[in-house]
C-alpha cells in the first residue's frame, strides 16, 4: 500500500511539473528514455573509440586515452574522464601498472648489527618470539599518479596475532618505534623471555630501536644475510596483508591505508583462520602453549626437532678426517676374517 502511495505522489509531481513547463507527461517520459539511450550510446561509442586506439597501441594508459577522445569529440560532450575510466575497468580494458617497487631495507649503514638467535628455535608459548618487517603500500592520487607509504609489522611468532603495526610516509625509525610501541604495551608488567627477530634495516639498528629492546630486557635477534627465508614468517604476513587482505583496494591517502589496515588486522586477529594454529584465530591462541596444531608440514621444524632427539653420548667426539678420501670421510673398515680381506692382503704380499 505504501508503494501505491509513493507511486501516486510521484506521478501526480510529475503531473504537476509537466502542467508548469506546458509539456505533456508522454513527452516526459519519452525525454527521460532518449537520455538514457543517449547516454548508454554515447558509453558504447567510447567503448569501441577505446577499443580502436588498443589496436594500434595497445600498451596506452587510460588518462592518455581519455585525453585523445576528449579533444577529438569535444564538441559532442564527451564523457568525463572517472566514467571513461569506469568503462574500461569494466570491460577488462585497464591495464595493469606496472609500479617501481621500492626498496624497503637499507643494510648498508655501517652499524652494529645482532647474531641470528631464531636459527634452531621453535616457540611454545606466546611472547616467546616476534618478528618484523616494513612492506610498501601503494597511494593512487587523482591524477592517476602514485607514491608508497610504508606498513610495520610486528607478528607474533607462536600465535601468529599482528601485535603491533604502524603505517607511516616515509622509512623514518618513528614508524616502526610506533609499532614496536604498541606491541610492548601488551607485555607491561609481564615477566617474559622474549626475542625480537628482524632484518639489519637501518630503522632495526637504530639507537633508539635497540635502546628501547634493550628497556624491557628483550634479545635482540637479526637476519645474516639478504636471504628472504631467514625472516620467512615476516614475509608471509605482508603478503597476506598485501595480497589477500588489502587485496584490489585502490588507496587515495595514507588516512585511507590506516582506516584499511586497521579493518585488515582486526579481522586477521580476531576472526581469520590460520592453518599453522590448528584454524584457529590468532586471538584464541593468547593462553595456549606446546606444540601448535600445524595442518601443513614444516621441513624446518622436522630437522630441527630430529636434530634434538639424537642422543649422542658426551664422550663421543668425531673421527678425524682421513688424508686422500674424497670429501674428507673415513672409508669403511673391512672386517680381517671376510675373503675381501684376505684377498686385499694377498694382492698386496
Amino acid at each position: 500500500m505504501t508503494d501505491l502511495h509513493a507511486e501516486s505522489a510521484t506521478e501526480c509531481h510529475v503531473a504537476e511539473l509537466c502542467g508548469l513547463f506546458g509539456v505533456s507527461k508522454q513527452a516526459y517520459y519519452q525525454y527521460d528514455e532518449d537520455a538514457a539511450l543517449a547516454k548508454a550510446a554515447k558509453e558504447a561509442f567510447a567503448l569501441q573509440y577505446a577499443k580502436g586506439i588498443r589496436e594500434v597501441d595497445p600498451g596506452i594508459g587510460g588518462v592518455k586515452l581519455w585525453t585523445m577522445y576528449s579533444r577529438e569529440f569535444a564538441c559532442d560532450k564527451p564523457i568525463c574522464r572517472d566514467r571513461f575510466c569506469r568503462i574500461l575497468h569494466e570491460h577488462g580494458l585497464k591495464l595493469r601498472l606496472k609500479i617501481r617497487k621500492p626498496r624497503t631495507t637499507d643494510s648498508t649503514h655501517g652499524l652494529p648489527t645482532y647474531p641470528n638467535l631464531i636459527k634452531d628455535f621453535i616457540p611454545t608459548a606466546p611472547n616467546q618470539l616476534w618478528v618484523s618487517d616494513i612492506t610498501y603500500i601503494v597511494i593512487m592520487d587523482d591524477e592517476y599518479r602514485y607514491h608508497f607509504c610504508y606498513l610495520s609489522l610486528i607478528l607474533d611468532a607462536y600465535t601468529e596475532e599482528i601485535v603491533g603495526w604502524s603505517v607511516g610516509p616515509t622509512l623514518d625509525t618513528t614508524y616502526p618505534l610506533e609499532a614496536l610501541r604498541m606491541a610492548l604495551r601488551r607485555i607491561e608488567g609481564k615477566k617474559i623471555n622474549l626475542i625480537h627477530h628482524s632484518d639489519r634495516g637501518c630503522q632495526y639498528v637504530s639507537r633508539e630501536y635497540v635502546n628501547l629492546l634493550k628497556d624491557y630486557g628483550i634479545r635482540i635477534s637479526m637476519t645474516e644475510t639478504g636471504d628472504p627465508k631467514d625472516n620467512a614468517q615476516a614475509e608471509r604476513i605482508n603478503n597476506t596483508m598485501k595480497n589477500e587482505l588489502l587485496k584490489d583496494k585502490v588507496f587515495r591517502s595514507i588516512q585511507d591505508v590506516i582506516a584499511a589496515v586497521a579493518v585488515a588486522v582486526d579481522f586477521y586477529n580476531n576472526r581469520r583462520p590460520h592453518m599453522s594454529i590448528g584454524m584457529k584465530a590468532p586471538a584464541e591462541m593468547v593462553k595456549s602453549t606446546g606444540d601448535r596444531d600445524m595442518r601443513w608440514h614444516s621441513y624446518r621444524l622436522e630437522v630441527i626437532k630430529s636434530r634434538d632427539n639424537l642422543d649422542i653420548p658426551e664422550n663421543c667426539l668425531p673421527l678425524p678426517a682421513c688424508q686422500g678420501s674424497p670429501s674428507g670421510l673415513r672409508p669403511p673398515v673391512t672386517p680381517p676374517d671376510s675373503d675381501k680381506a684376505r684377498m686385499v692382503n694377498q694382492s698386496q704380499e
